[in-house]
């Protein structure tokens, strides 16, 4: 299974994963060590079989080489390891993610500013990032939602993520920790994570001036048809929701 038609190899996947990486520094979502970034990557059955590829735990995003990207099976428990490093503590976020979610296909955690910030908020753990900017429909859903605290790396916090994303979001906020974003390809992923935390950006902005209007459900329903046809250019109004890209609801 190829991630986008311009990666054809595991050599040309994992260079794309780590240019990928290096953007969330470049972009300024994320600083250090922090973060993590996967791509969906299938192996022939003889080789191992469906999986993905994720950074390494501990190793700064500047000084990774293709071959310290470590690849595991999405399907087995525990899974298969192929790596000469650990892989990143928050692995199994990203292989629940990918296993829940046949839709997407790269996922990308980052502790932004931000949104990091708004995750330590009572009231944001309660009720997420409302819709009070007609761009939270880019996560697909009318609230970006915050999953309940759970320490990092543990099952409890992957459980927690599946729940606060639901069966179609594509982002949430992870409390007292950060962001988590999927998308059908590592760019969408990456760009989605920045619209997270420019959204988070400015909805701190409004609280600060005293809070913002929020959009209606209606007002939102009304984007995220639209935004279906701006995904798929061409597409007549009646055909939009039949050409939407199947999911699977959170396991």
């Amino acid at each position: 299974m190829k991630p986008t038609p311009d990666i054809h190899t595991e050599l040309e996947a994992r260079q794309a994963l780590i240019e990928q990486a290096l953007n969330l520094n470049r972009l300024g979502i994320n600083h250090g060590k922090s973060g993590n970034v996967s791509l969906r990557w299938h192996r022939s059955a003889k080789a191992q079989g469906e999986g993905l590829l994720i950074t390494p735990s501990a190793i700064a995003y500047e000084k990774l080489q293709a071959q310290d990207l470590v690849w595991i099976s999405l399907q087995d428990d525990p899974p298969r390891v192929d790596g000469h490093y650990k892989p990143s503590s928050e692995w199994r976020m990203h292989r629940d993610l990918l296993r829940a979610r046949s839709d997407c296909m790269a996922v990308v955690h980052t502790h932004s500013l931000y949104a990091s910030a708004l995750s330590c908020m009572p009231n944001i753990q309660r009720e997420g990032i409302p819709a009070f900017h007609y761009m939270v429909a880019m996560s697909r859903a009318n609230r970006i939602t915050c999953a309940s605290y759970a320490r990092f790396g543990s099952d409890d916090l992957s459980q927690s993520m599946l729940k606060a994303l639901g069966p179609n979001a594509r982002a949430c906020l992870l409390a007292h920790h950060g962001v988590i974003a999927a998308g059908e390809d590592l760019a969408s992923a990456l760009g989605l994570a920045q619209e997270v935390e420019a959204l988070a950006m400015m909805y701190s902005q409004c609280l600060a001036l005293g809070g913002p209007a929020v959009l209606s459900e209606q007002a939102m329903q009304a984007v995220q048809e639209a935004f279906v046809s701006y995904r798929h250019p061409g597409l007549n109004v009646q055909d939009q929701h039949a050409t939407e890209p199947p999911t699977r609801g959170a396991a």
